[in-house]
């Protein structure tokens, strides 16, 4: 069995990802899984979070909004919604979305507004906890 596997990270604009990783650590819908070389097949559902990948020996990070995953063979493949590196992210510019975003929530009178501040909230977050994760800087 191969120690690596090839990672696709695609959305509807771009491909951000194609190439050999030996792990990867996706947001599912209910929670983070992780993913190795020989994994069952799998298909899944994405939440907004972060993409942690190791490839050639060196950590990658993207904020991640949503879409599916597809695990067959010796392959992963991520079909994302929305997808940023996490060194395209300044932490600032996120820290000041994720308060717009909750001073939505707090403003918000139908409920068709609150759930389109939380999707933003969990949007923020996934941004913040990317660029922090890459800089190694804390909230």
């Amino acid at each position: 069995m191969a120690d690596t596997f090839q990672l696709e990270v695609a959305t509807p604009e771009r491909l951000f990802v194609d190439e050999q990783v030996s792990w990867v650590e996706l947001p599912g819908k209910e929670g983070y899984m992780g993913v190795l070389a020989g994994h069952a097949p799998l298909l899944s559902i994405l939440g907004a979070g972060v993409l942690t990948y190791t490839s050639g020996g060196s950590d990658e990070v993207l904020a991640l909004d949503g879409g599916f995953v597809e695990v067959l063979g010796d392959h992963v493949r991520v079909l994302a919604d929305h997808a940023e590196f996490a060194r395209d992210i300044s932490i600032d510019a996120a820290r000041r979305q994720l308060e717009e975003a909750n001073n939505a929530l707090n403003n918000a009178h139908e409920p068709h507004d609150s759930a389109a501040a939380l999707r933003a909230i969990n949007q923020a977050q996934a941004r913040l906890d990317a660029a922090e994760r890459s800089t190694g800087r804390p909230a």
